[in-house]
């Protein structure tokens, strides 16, 4: 549960009108926690005192707003948002653990329904050669599986396999990524809004990725795969490949109009 500083709290009710749980109150005025939240944490961020706390998280982590140096300009972000690419060209160089602790920090952080923070981030990139020829030893049992189930990934499987089986540098579910990420969660909604954060985060560092539903049909196919994973009894919500842009785009792609209702 949370924590309030008496010595501190003034009774202004700030965290009692922005509790979407109604389970903080102000009686005598001082802040009171009634009853077991979901520990969203509004009350630490909204209290002018910095009186609320929640001990079970890393209250060292949390960020005070100054609106000086804290301004996300709206034209910069919409030109960020029409400037990404689905890459599918990397390079060698792989992204540096203290660049990937950022970006899966920017899921980690996504909101989640309920405050579940039910997101498991499986990031695979010391063992990434290990999980490639994990991946295409599977293929055979896929496709036994696919041909029955559903022809046309099958036939689309198929070739793939039969391509890298001729040239096994020529791996169209890779394309030469450095790192591979994982998303499950009980809830798939959240990892995707994660995989959306991730994604920005990864570009804001100079890298590139590509959602990949190859293989999020690949891993929900194949128990092998999903237990080298480790994800347990989750629901695989995103898979995605993350590295460096071999290629440089100089300018947005078009989109065609909005469908877009205005009522």
């Amino acid at each position: 549960m949370i924590q309030i500083n008496t010595e501190k709290c003034t009774g202004c009710k700030a965290c009692e009108r922005d509790c979407p749980g109604r389970a903080i109150k102000v009686v005598d005025g001082k802040a009171q926690s009634l009853k077991k939240c979901i520990l969203c944490g509004h009350c630490v961020a909204i209290c002018p005192q910095a009186a609320v706390s929640i001990p079970e998280y890393d209250m060292a982590d949390v960020e005070e707003y100054d609106p000086k140096t804290f301004h996300l300009d709206p034209s910069t972000y919409l030109r960020a948002v029409k400037f990404r690419r689905s890459i599918r060209n990397f390079t060698d160089e792989p992204i540096s653990r203290e660049k990937l602790s950022r970006i899966l920090d920017a899921g980690r952080y996504t909101a989640t329904g309920m405050n579940r923070q039910d997101c498991r981030f499986i990031l695979v990139q010391e063992h990434l050669e290990e999980w490639k020829q994990l991946v295409w030893q599977e293929m055979p049992h896929v496709l036994e599986a696919l041909q029955h189930t559903d022809p046309s990934w099958h036939f689309l499987f198929s070739r793939f396999y039969e391509r890298y089986q001729k040239d096994p540098k020529n791996d169209t579910l890779f394309f030469n990524c450095t790192s591979f990420l994982v998303i499950a969660a009980d809830d798939p909604l959240g990892g995707g809004l994660a995989a959306s954060n991730i994604e920005n985060m990864t570009v804001a560092e100079g890298g590139g990725a590509l959602y990949s539903g190859y293989m999020m049909r690949m891993v929900s196919e194949s128990t092998t795969l999903q237990e080298w994973l480790g994800i347990d009894k989750k629901q695989i919500a995103c898979c995605m490949l993350l590295g460096y842009p071999r290629v440089t785009y100089r300018r947005t792609a078009p989109r065609r109009a909005g469908d877009i209702l205005w009522k």
